[in-house]
């Protein structure tokens, strides 16, 4: 398994380094949260560490959530019940205020990941139209005799959800629902930037799609010619 650290304290950095040593994941560290996430989709990882020292925590949450949906820990200074529940509605796995105890991080680390392995996608059944091949429990995918390519958990949760509606238009908001876990928001960017992302790994003409097709006013479907 791997962990991203983002972590701009070097004191820190380290110590934080070690307890994921302890708990038995890789690890890849990052200074700066936006650059490591621009490079997700290369280096996707199972664990996400967060300690903030500047900035806004509940956009960075937000911002890490536009991404993926793996766990996220947040490492902060003393915050208020009000906003730690902000943190937490906003899909933050585990808030932890400093000081902290690196013996019970460890502990938490270690029940987190056990219940996020917990969730498997193993039970859902492999999907084949249109010579488009998906497979939940590798989550990769593979275009006809082509190579699988692997993917992020939201492009899996993108492409799962067109695929298991093919022929029928999803509008924006019912896609960041099944995907992001919004409810009662149509960001039309978020999902055009997920919709792009995907394309480029199933699509032999990405600007002239064959599998996801746009939908204007609508929204997105998948058309497997079927």
């Amino acid at each position: 398994m791997y962990a991203l650290l983002v972590a701009q304290n070097s004191i820190e950095n380290a110590i934080l380094s070690v307890v994921l040593q302890q708990v038995g994941v890789a690890t890849t560290t990052a200074g700066n949260l936006n650059h490591a996430l621009e490079t997700w989709s290369r280096r996707p990882s199972d664990l996400i560490v967060l300690a903030v020292e500047e900035g806004n925590p509940l956009e960075m949450v937000n911002r890490v959530r536009s991404e993926t949906e793996v766990p996220l820990v947040l490492i902060v200074a003393g915050v208020e019940e009000a906003e730690h529940f902000q943190l937490l509605e906003a899909r933050a796995d585990l808030v932890v205020t400093r000081p902290f105890s690196a013996r019970m991080l460890v502990a938490q680390l270690r029940a987190l990941l056990r219940r996020a392995q917990g969730v498997q996608v193993f039970s859902l059944p492999i999907l084949s139209l249109g010579g488009l091949t998906l497979n939940p429990s590798t989550r990769t995918v593979r275009v006809e005799s082509n190579p699988p390519r692997a993917l992020t958990n939201l492009e899996f949760r993108l492409l799962y959800t067109l695929m298991i509606h093919h022929g029928q238009v999803l509008p924006t908001e019912v896609i960041v629902q099944r995907v992001w876990g919004y409810k009662d928001i149509a960001d039309t960017e978020l999902v055009r930037g997920l919709i792009s992302r995907v394309r480029a790994k199933i699509e032999p003409e990405p600007r002239k799609p064959r599998y996801i097709i746009t939908v204007p006013a609508a929204g997105y479907s998948f058309e497997s010619g079927e």
